[in-house]
């Protein structure tokens, strides 16, 4: 047997190692540095929960990712990344390499998309909304009020006011209950600090008809920084027993009948939001109201004010009695008459 010399073994052992440092480089370079084949981009894909490797590298595939199942495999095992993956719709990019597609999904980097409820919505429209946004999950369309109210984990029957209009954040595919359980639970937030904070001696019994007042501010309001003053005319108002008499309230009360024209016969017309035929709150808020018009009927400026009229650019004309409010009135609303 001719024994191999030990210079050409040495030499044929440093061949091999460098084809294997070679292989190696070749294939970390493939998966770190040279972009994935998009047919269109962006690819927007939904993991769904418990999918394997593979099941994602073919959804991919037929999506145009020019992606082979074996090759995320093999690096998905290589970076050991078992059981990392998560759940959820992402957007994918191009240029886009392997290990940046999985680092996406290890790190859960979702899409996410929003919704937004505007100050002085009613709930209604917000429901709309929520029904008609195509990344919802709609669990509740058609769904009782009260059961809504109740898979949230709401004590209250009605759901005017109850939520905080704000902007939402989330993933596509999420439940339409989350948003609503996200914006219950903000609005509670919102308004417990506030009442926590409140100016002493108010004529509220409790949180809920601090809300009934705010969604009243919310809407008679023309001009943000006079909230806590239109907020002061109906706690005072509630405070001597007058009248509320609110066009919004008596407006809400109308529902699909009111035609945009508040007429003489409608504040006649008594129904439980009619508060210039019923002394005190409503029975419920009328809308949404945001932050600002909670703090203002919990904090309402120091001011005797029974009255006020619009001036015509926005702000509002504050008067004690009812003298000098008719006066307001006829400059601002008769032209003088």
């Amino acid at each position: 047997m001719t024994a191999v010399p030990k210079g050409r073994f040495a030499g044929v052992l440093l061949l091999l190692l460098a084809l294997v440092a070679g292989a190696g480089a070749w294939g970390w370079h493939s998966f770190t540095a040279v972009p994935l084949e998009f047919a269109a981009s962006p690819v927007r894909y939904t993991v769904p929960k418990g999918a394997n490797v593979r099941t994602i590298a073919a959804g991919l595939r037929e999506q145009g990712v020019g992606l082979s199942p074996a090759r995320l495999w093999l690096w998905y095992k290589l970076r050991r990344y078992d059981g990392r993956l998560k759940a959820g719709t992402y957007a994918f990019a191009a240029p886009l390499t392997v290990d940046a597609l999985l680092e996406k999904l290890v790190r859960g980097e979702t899409l996410l998309t929003e919704i937004r409820f505007i100050e002085g919505w009613t709930f209604r429209q917000m429901r709309e909304a929520i029904d008609a946004h195509p990344d919802l999950v709609h669990e509740t369309k058609g769904l009782d009020e009260a059961v809504l109210l109740a898979r949230i984990g709401a004590q209250e029957q009605r759901a005017e006011g109850l939520f905080f209009p704000d902007t939402y954040a989330f993933s596509p595919g999420a439940s339409d209950l989350e948003i609503y359980r996200q914006a219950y639970r903000r609005q509670q937030e919102v308004l417990g600090a506030a009442w926590g904070a409140r100016v002493p001696g108010l004529p509220y019994r409790e949180p809920y008809e601090a809300l009934v007042m705010a969604s009243i501010v919310e809407k008679e309001t023309g001009k943000p920084e006079e909230r806590d003053k239109v907020a002061a005319v109906f706690v005072n108002r509630l405070r001597i027993g007058m009248m509320l008499q609110s066009d919004p309230t008596t407006i809400y009360g109308l529902g699909e009948r009111f035609d945009g024209n508040l007429r003489k016969r409608d504040l006649q017309s008594d129904t439980a939001y009619n508060t210039y035929t019923r002394a005190g709150l409503p029975p419920t808020p009328i809308a949404l109201p945001g932050r600002a018009s909670i703090e203002a009927a919990l904090k309402p400026a120091a001011l005797p004010a029974l009255y006020f009229v619009s001036r015509g650019d926005g702000t509002s004309e504050f008067s004690d009695d009812l003298a000098s409010h008719n006066r307001a009135v006829s400059r601002y609303q008769r032209g003088g008459r």
